[in-house]
């Protein structure tokens, strides 16, 4: 039901929903000189942060060797596309630590893995 969630355009909308929250913020502490105006912008900048760093944690938890190890072990299959979308699903979701220490076999992931793939295979827009 919430799918936006995990989509990269939602986290845009954020940022420049805050963005705009503060450039307001800013400008009308310029305006008038008020303390209100510095405890919004302190205020808004760690919501900002308490909100956004779960999302931002997936594209920092994996540097670019790692990703290219477990993309190529997904390269042997003949689906191509669906398996980019996996691993992609797998970077938002897991730091690599993360994944490294995950039993594979677990039901849990399992089931992670067939949401992940019925998600990629459906061309719906919604």
């Amino acid at each position: 039901m919430f799918d936006f969630l995990d989509s990269d355009w939602f986290n845009i909308g954020l940022e420049i929903v805050f963005l705009i929250l503060i450039s307001y913020d800013v400008k009308k502490y310029i305006e008038t000189k008020k303390k209100e105006y510095i405890t919004n912008i302190v205020l808004t900048i760690g919501f900002a942060f308490w909100v956004l760093y779960p999302y931002y944690k997936s594209y920092f938890g994996w540097n670019e060797v790692q990703k290219q190890v477990m993309i190529s072990t997904c390269a042997d299959s003949n689906d191509s596309k669906l398996c980019k979308c996996v691993d992609e699903k797998i970077f938002k979701e897991y730091v690599y630590v993360e994944y490294k220490d995950l039993d594979k076999n677990s039901s849990e992931f399992k089931e992670f893995l067939e949401e992940a793939k019925e998600e990629c295979l459906d061309d719906s827009w919604f």
